[in-house]
């Protein structure tokens, strides 16, 4: 795994293809075909991409869920990765774990970055904010027990780990990029959403005391780590209340910070703001390696119709390119995809429209 200086002088750079399962097949090739694109611009490298196996219906197959052969390949033979969906069980499978988090245990992602944001011109409330989720704990270690009680019930217990070590990494790059956000806006100057960089701190420490109380506290140690995170305000929300502002106020939020499974849920939530979790990107990174993961689910319901929006996947891998160092290309995508929809007349069914997975893609094609 390279970091984003050595990645920027590369001549080819490489990408892990992990489709998994449902419209992952369906929404990564368009976002290939956009990073061919760019490659074909010049506006990055030349691209060359591995195909890697994960996912249930592997798991299914063969009996493994993520084989160690991608993990290897993950770790040594590519500089940034894009994972589709994956399409977890809501019901115990013995021996069946998610690949997805799986894969951000071994690679050490710790941070998933899911911004949303609405589009000039477009219907719907100002919305312009980034979701970072810390991504190796909370509930998410999957330690659950299930013992049975004198009367025969059962009882189930899950334990939740929060690490000062995790929670206050997860804060500095919060703070990192609630800096980086206001260079961008200053840049681009005009009307902004936001005048100050903000970091909105969440948890629920009136009634988690210990576990959200340790978060709480190294998110503040956080700020005071670096004299440069002076400069950002620091501010906090209980997630219940978060989720009820968000929707009533969404302007007001411009970097959020959660625990896993907090992040998890408003990060979702955010997505219907903007319309559909069809257009939410996110990556699952690191200090040196990004993963892009679109947002939404593996959507069996759609799979092979030919329907699923690409564009979570396509802003996906701008959001990959953007932490590689090629912010330049990275925004030329997120142009097009914005110029698609302002215009509004490509539209997949998730937005209420009656366009394809290719036409969608072919609209963003020749707007690149």
């Amino acid at each position: 795994m390279a970091s984003a200086a050595r990645t920027a002088a590369k001549s080819v750079l490489r990408f892990g293809m992990i489709p998994a399962d449902g419209i992952g097949h369906e929404v990564l090739p368009p976002a290939q075909r956009v990073l061919q694109e760019l490659s074909a611009k010049q506006l990055i490298p030349r691209t060359e991409f591995v195909a890697l196996d994960a996912g249930f219906d592997y798991f299914r197959r063969t009996g493994v869920a993520l084989p160690d052969e991608t993990i290897e390949v993950m770790k040594n033979d590519v500089d940034g990765a894009l994972f589709g969906s994956v399409s977890s069980p809501s019901h115990k499978v013995t021996g069946y774990s998610s690949p997805i988090v799986a894969l951000r245990k071994h690679l050490d992602l710790y941070a998933n970055i899911r911004p949303v944001s609405s589009v000039a011109g477009t219907e719907g409330p100002n919305v312009d904010m980034v979701i970072i989720r810390e991504n190796t704990e909370c509930l998410y270690i999957k330690s659950e027990t299930m013992d049975t009680l004198e009367d025969g019930s059962k009882i189930a217990r899950a334990t939740r780990q929060i690490t000062q070590r995790a929670s206050e990494r997860i804060g500095r790059m919060a703070f990192e990029i609630a800096l980086k956000r206001d260079q961008v806006r200053k840049k681009a100057g005009g009307e902004q959403l936001h005048q100050k960089p903000a970091v909105w701190s969440i948890h629920k420490s009136n009634v988690l005391s210990v576990t959200d109380g340790l978060f709480r506290e190294s998110i503040k140690a956080a700020q005071a780590s670096d004299a440069r995170y002076a400069q950002v305000e620091l501010k906090e929300q209980l997630v219940d209340s978060m989720v009820y502002r968000m929707f009533r106020e969404p302007q007001i939020f411009d970097t959020a910070v959660a625990p896993n499974l907090y992040g998890d849920i408003i990060s979702d939530g955010a997505a219907a703001l903007v319309g559909s979790l069809g257009l939410v990107p996110s990556i699952n990174a690191n200090d040196t390696f990004a993963m892009g993961e679109p947002v939404h689910g593996s959507a069996p319901d759609i799979a092979g119709k030919g329907i699923a929006n690409p564009i979570a996947a396509i802003r996906s891998a701008a959001l990959m390119l953007e932490h590689m160092g090629y912010a330049d290309a990275a925004a030329r995508v997120y142009k097009a995809v914005d110029a698609v929809l302002k215009e509004g007349s490509i539209k997949t069914p998730d937005l209420g429209g009656k366009s394809t997975t290719a036409e969608v893609e072919e609209a963003i094609l020749k707007g690149l």
